[in-house]
């Protein structure tokens, strides 16, 4: 068979069944599509997607569908993910810039992810823990509490309120934060406790014990990371797709509800040279995702961005999607 024509074929059928999302036999794909041969010989070419374990029928005097196996060589005969419309791209970019925190910053990105590709879209939160500390700040409330607040470069802001044993006016909580800073600025907020314990040796014997409160205080923001947690929009997207779910839709609800299957599938997938990442059907190696196929990239430092979907999704435009929006994702995050 001829190899190009083969591809050229599987292509059409792909695109066919995600548009449709019926069944496609040869009749349709000659007048649709421009193969340059006859209905009896793109027959014969289906026959060999077939035997090759491409493509299916789903019942008896069907057309054609695309398996796991042909969706997985569609994908990768993407040489390259296409650039989204200026229209698309400046959408993304008002959108996102317009957020106030990382909270609001990463619903609008979800939001906007689903509106984008009519799929769920996930976003896992920055892993704190492996990021570095950008700024520490501590406001005075009343005359022992204080609010501490832990920025770190992903873009994750930490606080709490904490109560000391003495009183601190303000010159003597600025001096102990920007002692704080000093030696922790830029440093991995991972090691935020050994850097805090560090500053206790330069300063005066009156002033360990309010700092050792404070440096507690700022350790418990260090170990609050939200990296194990992740955020979710356009689930109805997935409602209106049942048909796509021969089994049932339940398991796949259940994996985005509990999360720890979706954050071990995301933290195992390596964006290929064009930036992203598919696990398709059964390379998800989880029997809730069986039918789904996800669409994934990091962003930031090394959290996680993407889409699921069922496995009869637009690939190309899943893909170029994103790509963008992770991309714009981290150029927030990174100014903010």
């Amino acid at each position: 068979m001829n190899e190009p024509r083969k591809l050229e074929v599987l292509r059409a059928i792909v695109d066919d069944y995600v548009h449709y999302r019926e069944p496609v036999g040869s009749k349709a794909l000659v007048e649709r599509h421009r193969l340059g041969v006859s209905s009896a010989t793109i027959r014969n070419d289906m026959a060999t997607l077939e035997d090759e374990g491409l493509i299916m029928a789903p019942h008896t005097s069907a057309g054609r569908v695309p398996t796991d196996k042909g969706y997985r060589v569609f994908v990768d005969q993407l040489s390259t993910v296409r650039p989204l419309s200026a229209a698309e791209r400046h959408a993304i970019q008002s959108l996102l810039e317009g957020a106030d925190d990382l909270d609001d910053v990463l619903e609008r990105t979800v939001r906007l992810l689903s509106h984008l590709t009519n799929q769920v879209a996930v976003v896992q939160y920055p892993q704190l823990g492996r990021a570095r500390v950008r700024h520490i700040e501590a406001v005075g409330l009343a005359p022992r509490q204080v609010l501490l607040v832990l920025i770190a470069d992903s873009g994750t802001v930490e606080q709490r309120v904490v109560t000391v044993g003495e009183d601190l006016d303000l010159d003597r909580l600025a001096f102990l934060r920007q002692s704080f800073l000093a030696s922790a600025g830029g440093q991995p907020v991972g090691q935020l406790g050994a850097n805090l314990a560090s500053v206790m040796d330069t300063l005066l014997p009156e002033d360990k014990a309010v700092a050792a409160e404070l440096a507690a205080g700022l350790g418990a923001l260090a170990a609050s990371s939200r990296e194990d947690r992740i955020v979710t929009a356009g689930t109805a997207y997935l409602a209106r797709s049942n048909s796509d779910f021969l089994l049932s839709i339940s398991p796949v609800l259940e994996a985005l509800e509990e999360q720890v299957v979706l954050l071990r599938l995301l933290s195992e997938m390596a964006s290929d040279p064009r930036g992203v990442a598919v696990a398709i059907g059964h390379e998800t190696a989880a029997d809730s995702l069986l039918e789904t196929s996800v669409v994934a990239t990091g962003y930031g430092r090394d959290a996680k961005i993407g889409i699921l979907g069922p496995t009869r999704m637009d690939y190309p435009a899943s893909m170029a999607a994103v790509r963008a929006v992770a991309r714009y994702l981290s150029k927030i995050l990174a100014g903010s």
